[in-house]
């Protein structure tokens, strides 16, 4: 492998980017390498402005070409050094799509549609503290709470730790299911062979439940955590204090949820409606 991705691909770990960006950033350099035959630290300026405008042309989407020119940048800018061999560049505007989220009916059916005991347990806390899969799958028997009503997210996206809002109705339920399962610890949802559930398989079971439950919806992990956030926020919950639980480092990235509060769409009232009433 190049010397320069190589060290890359260090440089990503240590700033704490996730398994699967640090994984496509390296591909897309690979791919840049391959594409001109030599290192990427011996490219020049316009073979690199030639591989952007190829990425924004030739990508499907503008997300997909911020993410290959975003992996462009981290490499000249973090890795090399050399921020001025890329400073033409200009990322597309980022497209912040609405999230999908379900009705509290809808959540109320899908989760007992889920019929293995721990990938339940596992959508019950991704929905009851939104946290995300990854999250929920490295939490520790330890980081349950109960005292304290708070659930300890130690490996939070850049690996930041928070803590969690811990129900009393979760915690409950969580005491059943460690009754019932007795996974192998430390990990909560390990298997009593300590295997941890598979990525790829829960994604299956919800939407098999989604099936069965009759929602005609795309429901994924990352739905449930959208539903908790959206939820709150229709409950009239501070915007801040969501952005807290979800572990937002920027109030930005939580202020789209309030995009999709359709319960309190429906009951603003209009500046119209709150003149005194009168024939017109």
């Amino acid at each position: 492998m190049d010397k320069c991705i190589e060290q890359m691909g260090q440089d990503l770990a240590r700033a704490g980017y996730a398994k699967s960006t640090q994984h496509n950033y390296l591909q897309t350099m690979k791919a840049l390498s391959k594409r001109f035959g030599k290192p990427v630290d011996g490219l020049t300026r316009e073979e690199l402005r030639e591989f952007a405008d190829a990425t924004v042309a030739e990508s499907g989407s503008s997300s997909s070409a911020r993410h290959k020119l975003c992996a462009l940048l981290f490499l000249y800018r973090k890795t090399l050094g050399r921020p001025q061999d890329v400073s033409f560049i200009k990322l597309p505007k980022k497209y912040s799509a609405l999230p999908q989220v379900l009705s509290l009916r809808e959540v109320a059916v899908l989760l007992p549609a889920i019929r293995n005991r721990r990938y339940q347990a596992l959508a019950m806390v991704m929905y009851g503290a939104g946290l995300r899969l990854r999250e929920a799958l490295a939490l520790e028997v330890d980081d349950i709470d109960g005292a304290r009503g708070v659930i300890r997210v130690r490996h939070g996206k850049g690996n930041k730790a928070r803590e969690a809002k811990l129900s009393q109705s979760l915690y409950v339920w969580l005491r059943q299911y460690w009754d019932r399962e007795r996974p192998l610890l430390p990990f909560l949802f390990a298997s009593q062979g300590g295997k941890l559930p598979n990525d790829a398989t829960l994604r299956k079971a919800l939407l098999l439940a989604a099936k069965q439950a009759r929602i005609n919806k795309h429901v994924t992990p990352h739905v449930l955590r959208h539903s908790f956030a959206t939820h709150l926020l229709e409950q009239g919950t501070d915007l801040r204090v969501v952005g807290a639980l979800l572990g937002h480092a920027s109030i930005s990235s939580t202020a789209r949820y309030a995009r999709v509060t359709e319960k309190l769409v429906r009951q603003t009232p209009s500046p119209l409606d709150l003149l005194p009433q009168r024939r017109w």
